[in-house]
């Protein structure tokens, strides 16, 4: 059934953080450390209030930078340099998982709420420099993050892409919700699964998953 229901894909849509490397990696924490300290620095405010601001802005707005451009006016070009101005050795290169995304067939894309250049040197540490087709970050939607519709709309229409014969690999939940709604084939990427109505399928280890649908 899994398989069959994939037949059909012309484009493959996957996430970065926390989805083309697992979360035990801790990547994402070094971000999380940054963008802390980019929101004391800016707002001149101290760490505590710079992290309750945080998840104020992830829960209202999608992402720290979101709620820094719409609550403050923040530029976003030296937010996205600075944050993601971390150390990349971390990550160690999965050959399973670059075979099983070169494996699949059409078109393949990574979609992500960091930006394109950081987005290059993930995939560069991965060992997946070569498999993707195209690469889109926060930039490429004017800003608005995933899970806005306009961000989805904004990067599909560059792309081409045909939602309906297309499949999206997330590890956020939230940000499933509007390609579930525009008719994508939804894959939760994480440790643990949840139950929500638009995650289709979910799984812990991305390469089995991936290699049973060719």
């Amino acid at each position: 059934m899994t398989k069959a229901h994939f037949s059909d894909v012309t484009t493959w849509v996957f996430d970065l953080d926390n989805t083309l490397y697992p979360p035990h990696m801790r990547l994402f924490d070094q971000i999380e450390v940054r963008m802390t300290a980019y929101v004391m620095e800016a707002l001149s405010v101290d760490r505590a209030r710079a992290d309750h601001l945080r998840e104020h802005y992830w829960h209202t707005h999608g992402t720290t930078l979101a709620g820094l451009m719409r609550e403050h006016d923040v530029d976003p070009t030296p937010y996205l340099t600075d944050v993601h101005d971390i150390d990349f050795t971390v990550l160690s290169p999965d050959y399973n998982l670059r075979d099983a995304i070169k494996a699949l067939p059409n078109r393949k894309i990574v979609y992500t709420n960091g930006c394109a250049p950081y987005a290059e040197n993930v995939l560069k540490a991965r060992g997946l420099s070569d498999v993707f087709d195209a690469i889109y970050g926060v930039e490429h939607a004017n800003f608005h993050p995933k899970p806005d519709s306009a961000a989805f709309e904004t990067v599909f229409t560059k792309d081409g892409v045909l939602t309906k014969t297309a499949a999206m690999f997330e590890d956020d939940p939230r940000n499933l919700t509007v390609p579930h709604a525009l008719g994508m084939r939804t894959v939760h990427v994480a440790p643990e699964a949840v139950s929500q109505d638009h995650i289709q399928y979910h799984t812990a280890d991305l390469a089995t998953f991936l290699r049973a649908l060719v």
